[in-house]
Protein backbone atom coordinates (compact mmCIF):
# COMPACT_ATOMS: atom_id res chain seq x y z
CA UNK A 1 0.00 0.00 0.00
CA UNK A 2 1.40 3.37 -0.99
CA UNK A 3 1.38 6.52 1.11
CA UNK A 4 -1.64 8.67 0.15
CA UNK A 5 -3.37 5.99 -1.86
CA UNK A 6 -6.40 6.59 -4.06
CA UNK A 7 -8.70 5.59 -1.21
CA UNK A 8 -6.93 8.00 1.13
CA UNK A 9 -7.25 10.81 -1.42
CA UNK A 10 -10.98 10.11 -1.62
CA UNK A 11 -11.38 10.24 2.16
CA UNK A 12 -9.31 13.41 2.44
CA UNK A 13 -11.50 15.17 -0.16
CA UNK A 14 -14.66 14.20 1.71
CA UNK A 15 -13.21 15.60 4.93
CA UNK A 16 -11.92 18.79 3.29
CA UNK A 17 -12.38 19.59 -0.39
CA UNK A 18 -9.02 21.39 -0.57
CA UNK A 19 -7.10 18.59 1.18
CA UNK A 20 -3.69 17.75 -0.27
CA UNK A 21 -1.02 15.12 0.28
CA UNK A 22 0.74 17.48 2.68
CA UNK A 23 -2.48 17.64 4.74
CA UNK A 24 -2.70 13.86 4.80
CA UNK A 25 0.87 13.48 6.08
CA UNK A 26 0.40 16.19 8.72
CA UNK A 27 -0.37 14.43 12.01
CA UNK A 28 -2.09 17.49 13.47
CA UNK A 29 -4.53 17.50 10.52
CA UNK A 30 -5.56 13.96 11.46
CA UNK A 31 -6.07 14.92 15.10
CA UNK A 32 -8.17 17.93 14.11
CA UNK A 33 -10.26 15.80 11.76
CA UNK A 34 -10.66 12.81 14.04
CA UNK A 35 -13.97 11.02 13.38
CA UNK A 36 -16.08 10.99 16.53
CA UNK A 37 -19.60 10.22 15.32
CA UNK A 38 -21.43 7.23 13.88
CA UNK A 39 -22.67 9.43 11.02
CA UNK A 40 -19.10 10.48 10.23
CA UNK A 41 -18.02 6.87 9.81
CA UNK A 42 -21.06 6.15 7.63
CA UNK A 43 -20.31 9.14 5.41
CA UNK A 44 -16.62 8.34 4.94
CA UNK A 45 -16.95 4.58 4.46
CA UNK A 46 -20.16 4.75 2.44
CA UNK A 47 -21.98 2.35 4.78
CA UNK A 48 -25.35 2.63 6.53
CA UNK A 49 -26.63 1.33 9.85
CA UNK A 50 -30.30 0.89 10.62
CA UNK A 51 -31.93 3.40 12.93
CA UNK A 52 -32.04 0.73 15.64
CA UNK A 53 -28.33 -0.02 15.22
CA UNK A 54 -27.44 3.66 15.22
CA UNK A 55 -29.38 4.29 18.43
CA UNK A 56 -27.73 1.31 20.16
CA UNK A 57 -24.26 2.39 19.01
CA UNK A 58 -24.82 5.89 20.34
CA UNK A 59 -25.61 4.38 23.73
CA UNK A 60 -22.17 2.78 23.61
CA UNK A 61 -20.34 5.98 22.64
CA UNK A 62 -22.02 7.85 25.47
CA UNK A 63 -20.22 5.57 27.91
CA UNK A 64 -17.11 4.82 25.84
CA UNK A 65 -16.42 7.64 23.34
CA UNK A 66 -15.15 7.04 19.80
CA UNK A 67 -12.29 8.75 17.99
CA UNK A 68 -10.65 7.41 14.81
CA UNK A 69 -7.94 9.09 12.77
CA UNK A 70 -8.68 9.44 9.04
CA UNK A 71 -5.52 7.42 8.39
CA UNK A 72 -6.62 4.44 10.48
CA UNK A 73 -10.14 4.62 9.03
CA UNK A 74 -8.61 4.42 5.53
CA UNK A 75 -7.37 0.89 6.32
CA UNK A 76 -10.92 -0.47 6.73
CA UNK A 77 -12.44 -2.54 3.92
CA UNK A 78 -15.99 -1.14 3.60
CA UNK A 79 -17.10 -4.22 1.65
CA UNK A 80 -16.57 -6.44 4.71
CA UNK A 81 -16.36 -3.88 7.49
CA UNK A 82 -18.11 -5.98 10.15
CA UNK A 83 -15.28 -8.54 10.00
CA UNK A 84 -12.51 -6.02 9.35
CA UNK A 85 -9.84 -6.14 12.11
CA UNK A 86 -9.23 -2.39 11.95
CA UNK A 87 -12.96 -1.63 12.15
CA UNK A 88 -13.38 -3.92 15.16
CA UNK A 89 -10.56 -2.19 17.05
CA UNK A 90 -11.74 1.33 16.21
CA UNK A 91 -15.53 1.26 15.95
CA UNK A 92 -17.83 0.81 18.95
CA UNK A 93 -19.82 -2.34 19.55
CA UNK A 94 -23.00 -2.72 21.57
CA UNK A 95 -21.23 -5.66 23.26
CA UNK A 96 -19.15 -3.09 25.16
CA UNK A 97 -22.16 -2.37 27.34
CA UNK A 98 -22.26 -5.99 28.50
CA UNK A 99 -20.53 -5.70 31.84
CA UNK A 100 -19.86 -9.02 33.57
CA UNK A 101 -19.70 -9.49 37.34
CA UNK A 102 -15.91 -9.94 37.25
CA UNK A 103 -15.26 -6.85 35.09
CA UNK A 104 -13.59 -3.86 36.76
CA UNK A 105 -12.93 -0.25 35.83
CA UNK A 106 -9.33 -0.57 37.06
CA UNK A 107 -8.53 -4.29 37.01
CA UNK A 108 -4.77 -3.76 37.35
CA UNK A 109 -5.17 -1.49 40.41
CA UNK A 110 -3.03 1.19 38.78
CA UNK A 111 -4.79 3.89 40.79
CA UNK A 112 -4.34 2.02 44.08
CA UNK A 113 -0.62 1.49 43.39
CA UNK A 114 -0.21 5.23 42.86
CA UNK A 115 1.89 6.93 45.57
CA UNK A 116 1.49 10.31 43.84
CA UNK A 117 -1.01 11.40 41.18
CA UNK A 118 -0.21 10.13 37.71
CA UNK A 119 2.39 7.54 38.73
CA UNK A 120 2.06 3.80 39.30
CA UNK A 121 4.77 1.99 41.28
CA UNK A 122 4.14 -1.76 41.12
CA UNK A 123 7.52 -3.42 40.57
CA UNK A 124 10.48 -2.61 42.85
CA UNK A 125 12.79 -1.01 40.27
CA UNK A 126 10.43 0.63 37.77
CA UNK A 127 7.49 2.96 37.58
CA UNK A 128 4.85 3.95 35.06
CA UNK A 129 4.27 7.68 34.57
CA UNK A 130 0.93 8.69 33.02
CA UNK A 131 1.86 11.72 30.95
CA UNK A 132 -1.31 12.10 28.87
CA UNK A 133 -4.95 11.02 28.83
CA UNK A 134 -5.17 11.85 25.12
CA UNK A 135 -4.87 9.32 22.30
CA UNK A 136 -4.88 9.66 18.54
CA UNK A 137 -7.51 6.92 18.50
CA UNK A 138 -9.61 5.34 21.24
CA UNK A 139 -8.95 1.62 20.95
CA UNK A 140 -12.09 -0.35 21.77
CA UNK A 141 -10.00 -2.88 23.72
CA UNK A 142 -8.23 -0.29 25.90
CA UNK A 143 -7.57 -1.43 29.45
CA UNK A 144 -7.76 2.20 30.64
CA UNK A 145 -11.22 3.01 29.35
CA UNK A 146 -11.84 4.72 32.68
CA UNK A 147 -9.29 7.37 31.67
CA UNK A 148 -8.67 7.46 27.95
CA UNK A 149 -11.37 9.20 25.96
CA UNK A 150 -13.63 9.87 28.90
CA UNK A 151 -11.75 13.00 29.85
CA UNK A 152 -9.04 14.11 27.47
CA UNK A 153 -6.31 16.06 29.19
CA UNK A 154 -2.62 16.81 29.05
CA UNK A 155 -1.07 17.16 32.53
CA UNK A 156 0.76 20.42 33.11
CA UNK A 157 4.44 20.54 33.96
CA UNK A 158 3.50 21.21 37.57
CA UNK A 159 1.32 18.07 37.54
CA UNK A 160 4.14 15.97 36.12
CA UNK A 161 6.67 17.34 38.59
CA UNK A 162 4.99 15.37 41.37
CA UNK A 163 5.83 12.13 39.58
CA UNK A 164 9.30 13.33 38.65
CA UNK A 165 10.05 14.26 42.27
CA UNK A 166 8.84 10.84 43.44
CA UNK A 167 11.26 9.21 40.99
CA UNK A 168 14.06 11.53 42.12
CA UNK A 169 13.44 10.61 45.76
CA UNK A 170 13.14 6.85 45.15
CA UNK A 171 16.65 5.61 44.30
CA UNK A 172 15.62 2.01 43.58
CA UNK A 173 13.78 3.21 40.44
CA UNK A 174 16.05 2.54 37.49
CA UNK A 175 13.44 2.24 34.70
CA UNK A 176 10.69 4.75 33.87
CA UNK A 177 7.88 3.96 31.42
CA UNK A 178 6.02 6.92 29.92
CA UNK A 179 2.45 5.94 29.14
CA UNK A 180 -1.01 7.39 28.89
CA UNK A 181 -3.04 7.94 26.78
CA UNK A 182 -0.25 8.32 24.30
CA UNK A 183 2.94 10.22 25.16
CA UNK A 184 3.45 11.09 21.49
CA UNK A 185 0.33 13.25 21.61
CA UNK A 186 2.45 15.66 23.65
CA UNK A 187 4.31 18.39 21.79
CA UNK A 188 7.99 17.88 20.92
CA UNK A 189 8.92 20.60 23.43
CA UNK A 190 6.92 18.99 26.22
CA UNK A 191 8.44 15.58 25.53
CA UNK A 192 11.93 17.10 25.36
CA UNK A 193 11.43 18.78 28.75
CA UNK A 194 10.05 15.58 30.28
CA UNK A 195 12.86 13.37 28.97
CA UNK A 196 15.45 15.92 30.09
CA UNK A 197 14.03 16.04 33.62
CA UNK A 198 13.88 12.26 33.98
CA UNK A 199 17.18 11.67 32.22
CA UNK A 200 18.87 14.03 34.66
CA UNK A 201 18.05 11.74 37.61
CA UNK A 202 21.23 9.81 38.31
CA UNK A 203 19.70 6.47 39.25
CA UNK A 204 17.38 6.31 36.20
CA UNK A 205 19.13 4.04 33.72
CA UNK A 206 16.55 3.75 30.94
CA UNK A 207 13.35 5.45 29.81
CA UNK A 208 10.66 3.63 27.83
CA UNK A 209 7.79 5.11 25.85
CA UNK A 210 4.60 3.25 25.01
CA UNK A 211 2.88 4.61 21.90
CA UNK A 212 0.39 3.45 19.29
CA UNK A 213 1.07 6.32 16.90
CA UNK A 214 3.10 4.18 14.44
CA UNK A 215 -0.10 2.11 14.06
CA UNK A 216 -2.89 4.69 14.06
CA UNK A 217 -1.05 7.97 13.31
CA UNK A 218 2.34 7.18 11.73
CA UNK A 219 2.82 10.75 10.51
CA UNK A 220 3.43 11.78 14.13
CA UNK A 221 6.89 10.25 13.74
CA UNK A 222 8.39 13.36 12.18
CA UNK A 223 12.04 14.11 11.49
CA UNK A 224 11.94 16.79 14.20
CA UNK A 225 10.53 14.34 16.76
CA UNK A 226 13.18 11.75 15.94
CA UNK A 227 16.02 14.29 16.15
CA UNK A 228 14.80 15.31 19.59
CA UNK A 229 14.48 11.71 20.79
CA UNK A 230 18.06 10.95 19.70
CA UNK A 231 19.30 13.32 22.41
CA UNK A 232 17.86 11.14 25.16
CA UNK A 233 19.45 7.70 24.79
CA UNK A 234 19.13 5.09 26.25
CA UNK A 235 15.53 5.25 25.09
CA UNK A 236 13.26 2.31 24.23
CA UNK A 237 9.93 2.43 22.43
CA UNK A 238 7.14 -0.15 22.50
CA UNK A 239 4.28 0.07 20.06
CA UNK A 240 1.06 -1.89 19.58
CA UNK A 241 0.36 -3.68 16.29
CA UNK A 242 -2.34 -6.34 16.55
CA UNK A 243 -2.87 -7.40 12.94
CA UNK A 244 -0.77 -7.62 9.75
CA UNK A 245 -3.22 -5.24 8.02
CA UNK A 246 -1.89 -2.45 10.24
CA UNK A 247 1.60 -2.69 8.78
CA UNK A 248 1.46 -0.28 5.83
CA UNK A 249 3.86 1.86 3.82
CA UNK A 250 3.23 4.73 6.25
CA UNK A 251 3.78 2.64 9.37
CA UNK A 252 6.93 1.09 7.89
CA UNK A 253 8.31 4.56 7.23
CA UNK A 254 7.60 5.62 10.83
CA UNK A 255 9.27 2.50 12.24
CA UNK A 256 12.30 2.97 9.99
CA UNK A 257 12.81 6.53 11.24
CA UNK A 258 12.79 5.36 14.85
CA UNK A 259 15.02 2.35 14.22
CA UNK A 260 17.48 4.43 12.18
CA UNK A 261 17.74 6.76 15.17
CA UNK A 262 19.13 3.86 17.19
CA UNK A 263 16.00 3.36 19.28
CA UNK A 264 15.24 -0.30 20.10
CA UNK A 265 11.64 -1.10 19.16
CA UNK A 266 9.28 -3.64 20.71
CA UNK A 267 5.68 -4.56 20.08
CA UNK A 268 2.92 -5.41 22.54
CA UNK A 269 -0.04 -7.17 20.95
CA UNK A 270 -3.32 -7.95 22.68
CA UNK A 271 -5.04 -11.25 21.91
CA UNK A 272 -8.48 -10.25 20.64
CA UNK A 273 -11.32 -12.59 19.73
CA UNK A 274 -12.34 -12.19 16.11
CA UNK A 275 -9.37 -9.93 15.36
CA UNK A 276 -6.16 -11.92 15.74
CA UNK A 277 -6.94 -15.16 17.62
CA UNK A 278 -5.24 -17.28 14.97
CA UNK A 279 -1.80 -18.93 15.21
CA UNK A 280 -1.01 -18.35 11.54
CA UNK A 281 -2.05 -14.69 11.73
CA UNK A 282 0.14 -13.98 14.76
CA UNK A 283 3.10 -15.63 13.05
CA UNK A 284 2.62 -13.48 9.94
CA UNK A 285 2.32 -10.37 12.13
CA UNK A 286 5.50 -11.17 14.02
CA UNK A 287 7.43 -11.90 10.84
CA UNK A 288 6.37 -8.54 9.41
CA UNK A 289 7.39 -6.83 12.63
CA UNK A 290 10.90 -8.27 12.71
CA UNK A 291 11.37 -7.37 9.05
CA UNK A 292 10.78 -3.80 10.18
CA UNK A 293 13.20 -4.14 13.12
CA UNK A 294 10.51 -4.47 15.77
CA UNK A 295 10.89 -7.24 18.36
CA UNK A 296 7.64 -8.97 19.39
CA UNK A 297 7.73 -8.31 23.13
CA UNK A 298 4.40 -9.25 24.74
CA UNK A 299 1.23 -11.00 23.69
CA UNK A 300 -1.31 -9.89 26.28
CA UNK A 301 -4.32 -11.81 27.44
CA UNK A 302 -7.17 -9.29 27.25
CA UNK A 303 -7.74 -7.63 30.63
CA UNK A 304 -10.85 -7.76 32.81
CA UNK A 305 -11.70 -4.12 32.11
CA UNK A 306 -15.31 -3.08 31.69
CA UNK A 307 -16.50 -3.37 28.12
CA UNK A 308 -13.94 -5.94 26.94
CA UNK A 309 -15.78 -9.22 27.54
CA UNK A 310 -16.49 -9.78 23.84
CA UNK A 311 -12.78 -9.44 23.03
CA UNK A 312 -11.51 -12.00 25.54
CA UNK A 313 -10.39 -15.48 24.50
CA UNK A 314 -9.71 -18.48 26.74
CA UNK A 315 -6.10 -18.64 27.92
CA UNK A 316 -5.93 -21.93 26.03
CA UNK A 317 -6.04 -19.99 22.75
CA UNK A 318 -2.92 -18.08 23.75
CA UNK A 319 -1.14 -21.30 24.68
CA UNK A 320 -2.12 -22.75 21.29
CA UNK A 321 -0.58 -19.73 19.57
CA UNK A 322 2.64 -20.06 21.57
CA UNK A 323 2.76 -23.75 20.71
CA UNK A 324 2.56 -22.84 17.02
CA UNK A 325 5.48 -20.41 17.30
CA UNK A 326 8.14 -22.17 19.37
CA UNK A 327 10.28 -24.24 17.01
CA UNK A 328 8.41 -22.94 13.97
CA UNK A 329 10.03 -19.51 13.81
CA UNK A 330 13.02 -17.58 15.14
CA UNK A 331 13.20 -17.26 18.90
CA UNK A 332 13.23 -13.46 18.72
CA UNK A 333 9.95 -13.61 16.76
CA UNK A 334 8.15 -15.16 19.74
CA UNK A 335 6.58 -12.79 22.29
CA UNK A 336 6.07 -13.61 25.94
CA UNK A 337 2.41 -14.47 26.52
CA UNK A 338 1.24 -12.80 29.73
CA UNK A 339 -1.76 -12.26 31.93
CA UNK A 340 -1.61 -8.89 33.67
CA UNK A 341 -2.96 -10.15 36.97
CA UNK A 342 -6.13 -8.56 38.34
CA UNK A 343 -5.58 -6.67 41.57
CA UNK A 344 -2.16 -5.34 40.57
CA UNK A 345 -0.34 -8.67 40.63
CA UNK A 346 1.71 -7.74 37.57
CA UNK A 347 2.48 -9.69 34.43
CA UNK A 348 2.43 -13.45 34.78
CA UNK A 349 4.09 -15.29 31.85
CA UNK A 350 2.35 -18.38 30.46
CA UNK A 351 3.68 -20.99 28.07
CA UNK A 352 3.16 -24.61 27.05
CA UNK A 353 4.57 -27.23 29.41
CA UNK A 354 7.90 -28.54 28.17
CA UNK A 355 9.03 -30.36 31.35
CA UNK A 356 7.36 -33.78 31.51
CA UNK A 357 9.00 -35.02 34.70
CA UNK A 358 12.26 -34.94 36.66
CA UNK A 359 14.29 -36.65 39.36
CA UNK A 360 17.39 -35.58 41.29
CA UNK A 361 19.55 -36.59 38.33
CA UNK A 362 17.45 -36.20 35.19
CA UNK A 363 14.91 -33.88 33.62
CA UNK A 364 12.55 -35.33 30.99
CA UNK A 365 11.67 -32.74 28.36
CA UNK A 366 9.68 -32.63 25.15
CA UNK A 367 10.27 -30.37 22.16
CA UNK A 368 7.88 -28.66 19.74
CA UNK A 369 7.73 -31.82 17.56
CA UNK A 370 6.70 -34.04 20.46
CA UNK A 371 10.17 -35.60 20.71
CA UNK A 372 10.82 -36.65 24.33
CA UNK A 373 14.38 -36.38 25.58
CA UNK A 374 16.40 -36.58 28.79
CA UNK A 375 18.69 -33.91 30.16
CA UNK A 376 21.20 -35.19 32.74
CA UNK A 377 21.76 -32.94 35.71
CA UNK A 378 25.40 -32.34 36.74
CA UNK A 379 26.66 -34.92 39.21
CA UNK A 380 29.03 -32.61 41.11
CA UNK A 381 27.46 -29.16 41.06
CA UNK A 382 28.49 -27.03 44.01
CA UNK A 383 26.21 -24.02 44.30
CA UNK A 384 27.68 -20.68 45.24
CA UNK A 385 26.33 -19.72 48.66
CA UNK A 386 25.01 -16.16 48.56
CA UNK A 387 25.31 -14.00 51.66
CA UNK A 388 24.85 -10.76 49.73
CA UNK A 389 28.52 -9.83 50.20
CA UNK A 390 29.13 -9.30 46.51
CA UNK A 391 32.57 -7.72 46.89
CA UNK A 392 34.02 -10.90 48.41
CA UNK A 393 32.16 -13.35 46.14
CA UNK A 394 34.15 -15.55 43.75
CA UNK A 395 31.74 -14.61 40.94
CA UNK A 396 33.29 -11.12 40.99
CA UNK A 397 30.25 -8.89 40.82
CA UNK A 398 31.77 -5.57 41.83
CA UNK A 399 28.56 -3.56 41.89
CA UNK A 400 26.27 -3.09 44.86
CA UNK A 401 23.03 -2.40 43.05
CA UNK A 402 20.97 -5.38 44.20
CA UNK A 403 17.64 -4.98 45.98
CA UNK A 404 17.91 -4.74 49.75
CA UNK A 405 15.35 -7.44 50.41
CA UNK A 406 13.81 -10.39 48.62
CA UNK A 407 10.13 -10.37 47.71
CA UNK A 408 7.72 -13.27 47.27
CA UNK A 409 9.04 -16.59 45.97
CA UNK A 410 12.56 -15.17 45.74
CA UNK A 411 12.64 -14.91 49.54
CA UNK A 412 12.03 -18.68 49.83
CA UNK A 413 14.88 -19.46 47.45
CA UNK A 414 17.48 -16.93 48.60
CA UNK A 415 20.33 -18.16 50.82
CA UNK A 416 20.54 -14.78 52.49
CA UNK A 417 16.86 -14.58 53.47
CA UNK A 418 15.48 -16.57 56.40
CA UNK A 419 11.84 -16.64 55.20
CA UNK A 420 10.49 -20.17 55.57
CA UNK A 421 6.96 -19.80 54.20
CA UNK A 422 4.49 -17.35 52.71
CA UNK A 423 1.08 -17.45 54.39
CA UNK A 424 -2.09 -15.65 53.26
CA UNK A 425 -3.32 -13.04 55.75
CA UNK A 426 -6.69 -14.74 56.25
CA UNK A 427 -5.38 -18.28 56.60
CA UNK A 428 -7.91 -20.17 58.78
CA UNK A 429 -5.31 -22.34 60.50
CA UNK A 430 -3.29 -19.30 61.62
CA UNK A 431 -6.55 -17.64 62.63
CA UNK A 432 -7.36 -20.55 64.96
CA UNK A 433 -3.99 -20.12 66.67
CA UNK A 434 -4.73 -16.45 67.26
CA UNK A 435 -8.18 -17.20 68.63
CA UNK A 436 -6.78 -19.82 70.99
CA UNK A 437 -4.20 -17.41 72.33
Amino acid sequence: MQIYSENQRRLAKIIAEDATRSNWTDWKWHVRNSIKSIEGVERLLGIRFTEKERAALKNTTEKFPMAITPYYLSLIDPKDYRNDPVFMQAFPSTDELRIESHDMSDPLHEDEDSPVPGLTHRYPDRVLLHVSNTCAMYCRHCTRKRKVGDRDSIPSRDDLRQGIEYIRNTPQVRDVLLSGGDPFLLSDDMLDWLLTEIGGIEHVEVVRIGTRTPVVLPYRITDDLVEMLKKHHPLWINTHFNHPAEITASSKQALAKLANAGIPLGNQSVLLAGVNDCPRLIKVLNHKLVRNRVRPYYLYQCDLSEGLTHFRTPIGKGIEILESLRGHTSGFSIPTYVVDAPGGGGKIPLMPNYIISWTANKVVLRNYEGVITTYHEPAHYEPTYCDRECKSCNLQLREADAEEKAIGIESLLADWDDTQSLTPEENERIGRRTDAA
